[in-house]
């Protein structure tokens, strides 16, 4: 793949509309996914919950965010991605504040359910614009600033939510605002009247089966951690501070990571950057459980932060490369709902296994999980150079 070049600096209209449309990302998963994690030991202790209700209460998201993943096409092809995507993060909005209307277990489990759904079309329209963006800037950078924007997201649910304490409903009602606000904001960077043709075509996945099974490993493994690490700290006796340092420092992390990996995912050729994303994501999430000393969970956190959300920007500019522009949205939605079905399952089983062992499960079930999606995803760079070595036709798509 020839590397594509960073995104010139006189392009600040392109810049600053992929940093608008990466609202979207800080909203539909910064906020409505990951803050959860923050308000897990407020809602567990409040309402009595085991961890295994707990994960199930982010599988629901995650369910939701699979229906989401699997309605999106059908919404592009009729509304367009850009209309897709300013509904749902208007509905975003409305389901977080719905999350704070009761105390009930499955009124909270549908709310969560909305908005993982809402969240799922938010997410795949809006790589479509952000792949649309980049093949217009010839640049990979806008497709890695759409996904870091969920680090905008992290680090202001870390900076705000510790501080509430036990008053998690508040904090939903300040998530739903920062939701409204964030789709206010990302309104006009999601007209797609300047660019190419964004209705759903055809899926062309086959090819990338391998990656897709190390996408799923990946969805089942990253979100125990962030699901999760907000109970281990409390387990651990952490300050609030520590809390929120942490989280601040990986939505910080988040944020810089296309200053890392915008260049490796452009330029180096296959698998290869997907597979180094994977491989130092399980080693951040091993450091975590070699000691949990502030400094050492500071830096575990730091190291996931930048890494994890450029994993599905590794993905989305494989799609982006080989296939045709037409075929963007349903393949996107397929590796989504691919992602979904892994998120869901995820913090259930993790969430059950440390029931009957600690939090520290959970931790040491991310790393195991992306260390072998590293594997697989080295396997599937040698497969593709092997299948080029052994045909005369050269590969066009996928």
């Amino acid at each position: 793949m020839p590397a594509t070049r960073t995104l010139p600096a006189a392009a600040p209209r392109v810049t600053w509309r992929a940093c608008r449309l990466a609202l979207g990302t800080a909203s539909a998963l910064g906020l409505a996914r990951f803050a959860y994690g923050l308000l897990l030991p407020a809602m567990r202790d409040d309402l009595h919950w085991s961890l295994s209700e707990a994960g199930a209460m982010s599988a629901a998201n995650g369910l939701g965010y699979l229906l989401g993943a699997l309605a999106t096409p059908m919404a592009v092809r009729r509304w367009g991605a850009g209309t897709a995507f300013r509904v749902s993060m208007a509905l975003v909005a409305v389901f977080l504040a719905a999350t704070a209307a009761s105390d009930n277990y499955l009124a909270l489990l549908v709310a969560r359910t909305l908005a993982g759904a809402a969240g799922a079309v938010v997410f795949i329209s809006g790589g479509v614009i952000a792949s649309h963006i980049a093949a217009a800037a010839g640049s990979a950078a806008p497709i890695t600033v759409y996904f870091a924007g969920t680090g905008l997201g992290i680090a202001v649910s870390g900076l705000s939510i510790p501080a509430l304490g036990e008053h998690w409903r508040l904090a939903w009602v300040l998530l739903a605002g920062a939701a409204a606000l964030a789709a206010a904001a990302s309104w006009t960077a999601a007209d797609t009247a300047g660019d190419q043709q964004t209705a759903a075509g055809r899926a062309r996945v086959r090819p990338l089966w391998i990656p897709a099974v190390a996408y799923l490993l990946f969805a089942a493994g990253y979100i125990t951690y962030i699901t999760f690490l907000s109970a281990y700290l409390a387990d651990q006796h952490a300050s609030r501070t520590q809390v929120m340092l942490t989280w601040t420092v990986l939505g910080s992390a988040v944020a810089a990571a296309p200053a890392l990996w915008s260049r490796p995912i452009a330029g180096w050729p296959g698998t290869r950057a997907l597979a180094t994303l994977l491989a130092v994501l399980g080693g951040g999430a091993a450091l975590a459980l070699a000691s949990p000393a502030p400094a050492i969970v500071l830096v575990s956190g730091l190291v996931y932060g930048a890494t994890f959300m450029s994993v599905p920007a590794a993905v989305t500019a494989l799609i982006k490369v080989r296939t045709a522009p037409g075929d963007w949205t349903p393949t996107l939605a397929v590796f989504t709902t691919v992602f979904a079905a892994g998120q869901t399952a995820g913090p259930w089983l993790a969430g059950a296994l440390a029931d009957h062992t600690s939090t520290r499960a959970a931790l040491a079930w991310t790393a195991i999980l992306c260390a072998t999606a590293a594997v697989i995803a080295v396997a599937a760079g040698r497969t593709r150079v092997t299948s080029r070595r052994h045909t005369t036709r050269p590969t066009t798509s996928i």
